[in-house]
């Protein structure tokens, strides 16, 4: 069972690794979401993806580990959490300071990723607010005569049934 926890340890390690790498980007984000740049936001976006992409693989891997400790203990898989792996691990020291440890970095790297991407949620539906109220201004003040700046521009026949380019109410 040694080599299962050390195996565990390397693939917990690699995943604070790329959590470290992840939350940088994901706080970039925040800045290219609030200048509006989407060039920027999709390169964001697909160093992310990569980046999630990795994680999820170092998961399957971790899943696999903690189901061979499970056989191996005669436990459920799913009851094995890092903190019960910890108290179980009360006669490896070693072991047990590196999972703790481990386990409270992930968990403060998860809570602040969590956190930066609850905040750009918000800002994106802002965004999106805000795009909306400024089309619907825009068909608005299209459907309104006299409202135009030149008198030939006045007469043009807009049906006032005549939907915007987004219909966000369907």
């Amino acid at each position: 069972m040694a080599s299962l926890i050390e195996e565990l340890i390397i693939t917990l390690e690699a995943e604070d690794a790329l959590y470290a790498e992840l939350l940088p980007t994901v706080e970039k984000k925040t800045k290219v979401i609030i200048d509006n740049d989407l060039e920027a936001l999709q390169t964001i976006s697909a160093l992310e993806q990569t980046i999630v992409d990795q994680i999820l693989g170092l998961e399957h891997k971790r899943s696999g580990i903690v189901q061979n400790i499970g056989v191996v203990l005669g436990k459920k898989a799913d009851t094995l959490t890092l903190k019960v792996l910890v108290e179980i691990l009360q006669k490896q020291p070693k072991e047990q300071k590196q999972l703790s440890e481990l386990h409270d970095r992930l968990a403060k790297s998860l809570n602040r990723i969590r956190e930066v991407n609850a905040q750009n949620k918000i800002l994106i539906e802002q965004s999106l607010e805000m795009i909306e109220f400024n089309m619907n201004y825009l068909q608005s003040a299209r459907m309104v005569p006299g409202n135009n700046y030149t008198r030939a521009a006045s007469t043009v026949n807009v049906p006032l049934n005549q939907t915007g380019i987004f219909d966000a109410k369907q």
